[in-house]
C-alpha cells in the first residue's frame, strides 16, 4: 500500500485543470472550466471542472469524480496505478507500507523485470531501423506484409538479429541481473551455465499492460515456419501472467470506450493491421482459450464483444471456446467468421477498410444459436446427441443470470426451442432448474449471514410504496446534506471553544443515519477526527476504498447549496454577500433533526395506539417533549419545515 504521507504529497500538488486539461479542451466560465465530456459523444459542452472543489461533473451523462477517479475511469486505471502516476508527473517518490520480505523481493523482481523489458524494446527497435540485417530482412519483410512504419513504431515492433547472443551481451555490459534475465524470457540457459538469445532472427511484438509498461514479448518467425514454432512468447513470471494479458489493449482501451465495442482477433499481426485500417476497437487473444480475466478486462471497456476469427473448423472451435464464460460476466457476444481461409490480417489487406467493416457489420452471428447450429449439425439424426444438445443448450442459457437480461433470455428460450423443435415450456423449465442447482450449490459455500442478506436483498419488503421512497429519497439527501457540511466547514471555527465539526458532533450525539454508508462515512470522519487528523472533502476523495470515494463525490456534487431565498426567510441574513457557513450549518443540522424528531413523533403515536393506560401516559409526555423540541427547531428556523 502507497503510504497515507505519499498520498497527501501527492493530493496537495494535483492540479485537476492540469490533469483533465490534457484529454479535455477547457475553457474557464466564471469560477469553473468547461468542455465536452470525454465520456459520451457530445456537440454541446455539458463536462464542468471545478479547480476550488477538484470535481469534474458532466450534466450530459452524470459522469463525475476528482482527478483520481477521472484517470481510473478515463484510461482504465486501478486506484494505485493512478497515484503513481500522477505521482510521476509531479516528480513525487512514492513510499509504501512495510511489507514482508517475501512482498519486498516480489516488488524488486518486478520493477527489475520492467526495466529489462524496456532496455530490450530499444535495443530490438535499433536493431529493426539502424541495422543492416533488421533493415534487410525484418523491415523488408513487414513491409511486404503492408505494415507501415508509423505503425510499426507506434507498436513499438522490433528485430533480434540472428547472432547467438548479441541481446545476451548487451544486457549483461549493462549490468543487468544475470540471475534474472532468463524469466524474462529474452535469454535462456544453454549446458547449464551458458546464456543466449532466446528470439534470434525474429521480430519482436512487445505486450503492453493498460499502463503501456511492457510487461512480455511475443516472438515471430520471419516467413514460414518449418520445424521451429511460429511463435515464441515470454514465460510467466511477476509481471506477465498470460491469462490477464490481451494484446493491444493499452492502444484499443479508448476507441473501446468511444465504439462501446471491442473486437476480439486471435493473432498480434490481426491487431496491428486493423488498426493501421482505422480500426482501433480490436485487441488479440494470443491464440489462446478466452479466460475470466481476459472478459473482465474487455467488460471493463464495453459490455459488447464480437470475436473476429478464421472461418475454418479450427477457427469455429477456438471462437466457441470460453461462450460460457462470457455470458457469465454479462457480455453480448456476436461472432463474424472470414471467408475464403482468410484471418483478419489478410483479409482487411485484401478488400480495405470500409469493405471489413461493412463485412463485419453485415455478418455477425448471435453467438448462442450459432453454437446451437453447429452442435445440430454434428447431431445428425442421432436421438443421444440431440437430447446431448438440449442439455448443453439449457446449461448455456442457465448462465444468462442477470435481472436485466430476463427478457434476452426468454427471446433466447423461443428461438432455441424452435430450433431444437422441442416445447418451450420444457426448455424454460429445465434452464430454470438449472439455475436453481447453481444458486443452491454456490450458497453451500457461503456463510449462513451473507446466504441471509442475499434472500432479504431479493425480497421486496411489504406495503413499500412510492410514497415510502419518495419520504426515503428526501431522508438521505437530508443525511447527505449534514456529511456535505461536515466535509466542507468542519475543521472552521463555530466560536472561541469548538469548531464546527464538534458542533455537529454534539448536536447530533442522541441521533443515527439511517443510511448505514452514510453512518460509517460520519463515524469514520469523527474518528480521524478525534485522532487529531485534519479530514475533509479533499482528504475523502483520495480515499483507497472506491465506495467511500463515490460516495464523497456524490455528497459534494450533489445540489445542496445554502438557498439565497433564505435572505427572504430570515432578517439580516444577507447570503449573497457574506459567509454563511454558520447558517448553513445551523439550518442543516436542525432540518436534518427535525425529519428525526418527525419520525420518532409518529413512531410515539403508533406505540399509543396498542399501548396500555400506564404505558399511554407515559408516552404522551414524550409526545410533548418532541412536540416542545420541533417548535424550538422550526423558530430557530423562522418557518414550519415539516407538517
Amino acid at each position: 500500500m502507497i503510504t497515507p504521507q505519499t498520498i497527501e504529497q501527492i493530493k496537495n500538488r494535483i492540479d485537476i485543470i492540469d490533469v483533465v486539461g490534457e484529454y479535455v479542451k477547457l475553457k474557464k466560465r466564471g469560477a469553473n472550466y468547461l468542455g465536452l465530456c470525454p465520456f459520451h459523444n457530445e456537440k454541446t459542452p455539458s463536462f464542468t471542472v471545478s479547480p476550488a472543489k477538484e470535481l469534474y461533473k458532466c450534466f450530459g451523462c452524470g459522469k463525475s469524480g476528482n482527478t483520481i477517479t477521472f484517470l481510473m475511469e478515463h484510461d482504465k486505471m486501478s486506484y494505485v496505478e493512478a497515484l503513481k502516476w500522477l505521482a510521476s508527473r509531479y516528480n513525487i517518490e512514492v513510499e509504501e507500507t512495510e511489507s514482508t520480505p517475501e512482498q519486498k523481493q516480489l516488488q524488486l523482481a518486478a520493477d527489475s523485470l520492467y526495466i529489462i523489458n524496456n532496455f530490450a524494446q530499444k535495443f530490438f527497435d535499433e536493431k529493426l531501423f539502424l541495422s543492416e540485417e533488421g533493415q534487410n530482412i525484418a523491415l523488408s519483410y513487414l513491409k511486404e506484409r503492408g505494415f507501415r512504419e508509423d505503425i510499426i513504431k507506434k507498436f513499438q515492433i522490433g528485430y533480434n538479429p540472428s547472432q547467438r547472443d548479441e541481446l545476451t551481451t548487451a544486457l549483461l555490459q549493462n549490468q543487468f541481473n544475470k540471475e534474472l534475465l532468463p524469466k524474462t524470457g529474452l535469454v535462456v540457459v544453454r549446458n547449464e551455465t551458458e546464456l543466449i538469445d532466446n528470439y534470434r532472427g525474429r521480430i519482436i511484438f512487445p505486450i503492453h499492460n493498460n499502463t503501456g509498461k511492457i510487461i512480455g514479448f511475443g516472438a515471430r518467425v520471419i516467413g514460414k515456419a518449418d520445424k521451429a514454432p511460429k511463435y515464441i512468447n515470454t514465460p510467466e513470471n511477476e509481471i506477465y501472467i498470460k491469462s490477464k494479458v490481451l494484446y493491444g489493449s493499452y492502444f484499443a482501451r479508448l476507441a473501446i470506450d468511444k465504439a462501446n465495442e471491442c473486437l476480439l482477433v486471435e493473432g498480434y499481426t490481426d491487431v496491428v493491421s486493423l488498426h493501421q485500417a482505422g480500426i482501433e476497437n480490436v485487441v488479440a487473444s494470443g491464440g489462446t482459450s478466452l479466460t475470466t480475466d481476459q472478459l473482465r478486462i474487455i467488460k471493463k471497456y464495453s459490455n459488447n464483444l464480437t470475436i473476429i476469427y478464421d472461418g475454418d473448423a479450427a477457427g469455429i472451435k477456438a471462437a466457441l471456446r470460453g461462450l460460457d464464460m462470457a455470458l457469465e460476466e454479462g457480455l453480448n457476444v456476436k461472432l463474424v467468421l472470414i471467408p475464403d481461409k482468410e484471418d483478419p490480417d489478410s483479409y482487411v489487406n485484401k478488400v480495405g477498410a470500409t469493405a471489413f467493416q461493412d463485412f463485419v457489420a453485415k455478418n455477425k452471428k448471435d453467438f448462442i444459436l450459432f453454437q446451437l447450429e453447429v452442435m445440430l449439425k454434428d447431431a445428425g439424426n442421432d436421438v443421444t446427441k440431440k437430447s446431448e444438445v438440449v442439455n448443453q443448450v439449457a446449461d448455456t442459457l442457465s448462465k444468462i443470470s442477470k435481472a436485466e437480461d430476463f427478457t434476452k433470455l426468454q427471446d433466447y428460450i423461443k428461438q432455441c426451442s424452435s430450433l431444437l423443435k422441442i416445447d418451450e415450456g420444457g426448455l424454460t423449465n429445465l434452464v430454470n432448474k438449472l439455475k436453481r442447482d447453481k444458486i443452491a450449490k454456490d450458497e453451500k459455500k457461503l456463510p449462513f449471514e451473507d446466504a441471509n442478506y442475499n434472500l432479504q436483498q431479493s425480497q421486496q419488503p411489504e406495503g413499500f410504496s412510492d410514497d415510502n421512497f419518495l419520504l426515503l429519497n428526501q431522508d438521505e439527501a437530508h443525511e447527505k446534506n449534514v456529511l456535505r457540511v461536515l466535509l466542507e466547514y468542519g475543521l472552521r471555527s463555530w466560536d472561541d471553544q469548538k469548531t464546527m465539526a464538534q458542533y455537529i458532533f454534539e448536536e447530533l450525539e442522541q441521533f443515527r443515519f439511517d443510511n448505514p454508508q452514510l453512518e460509517s462515512l460520519f463515524n469514520e470522519y469523527r474518528n480521524w477526527y478525534d485522532q487529531g487528523l485534519q479530514p475533509d472533502a479533499k482528504s475523502f476523495l483520495y480515499h483507497p476504498d472506491d465506495a467511500v470515494r463515490s460516495l464523497v463525490v456524490s455528497i459534494t456534487v450533489f445540489p445542496h447549496e445554502l438557498s439565497q431565498k433564505w435572505d427572504d426567510r430570515l432578517e439580516g441574513m444577507n447570503i449573497v454577500n457574506r459567509d454563511t457557513s454558520h447558517q448553513d450549518v445551523l439550518i442543516s443540522i436542525n432540518i436534518f433533526k427535525l425529519r428525526k424528531i418527525k419520525k420518532m413523533f409518529d413512531e410515539n403515536q403508533r406505540d399509543m395506539e396498542n399501548a396500555s393506560l400506564e404505558e399511554q401516559m407515559k408516552l404522551i409526555e414524550v409526545h410533548k417533549d418532541l412536540k416542545k423540541i420541533e417548535r424550538e427547531l422550526s423558530q430557530q428556523l423562522g418557518t414550519v419545515i415539516i407538517k
